[in-house]
């Protein structure tokens, strides 16, 4: 009975809903240096967050040094589409020469933190 239901459950459509997520620079400060300060997080705007999510884990990597970590933050979500500048800190874009590319990763969690869905966004800074 057992493999009659996971073959079924194999044959079934998913129903799964990609997670969206995008953001501004906006007033995020000028760095080229190649050592950020901790400032505050930009505007995201978030779609299709999974039902049961809890809280949105974010985290910055530098695609062109993905060695250094730029860290993140973790928020409490109640079904906000806009999560305001300065909902958490993290180590600012500051390439030392040049524009990098930079993607931010925000993970939908559960009221146990287990892992509901991710997104990515992806922009240039300086833009």
């Amino acid at each position: 009975m057992f493999r009659l239901l996971l073959a079924t459950a194999m044959l079934l459509p998913s129903t799964a809903i990609a997670m969206d997520l995008s953001f501004e620079w906006g007033d995020t400060p000028a760095c080229n240096t190649g050592w950020p300060d901790v400032i505050d997080s930009p505007v995201f705007e978030v779609k299709d967050v999974p039902e049961g999510t809890q809280k949105l884990k974010f985290s910055l990597k530098d695609l062109d040094a993905p060695g250094f970590s730029h860290g993140g933050g973790t928020i409490s979500y109640d079904a906000e589409t806009l999560i305001d500048a300065g909902a958490f800190t993290y180590k600012g874009p500051c390439p030392p020469n040049g524009k990098h590319e930079y993607q931010w990763t925000m993970t939908a969690l559960d009221f146990y933190g287990d892992k509901l869905g991710t997104a990515k966004a992806v922009r240039y800074f300086p833009e």
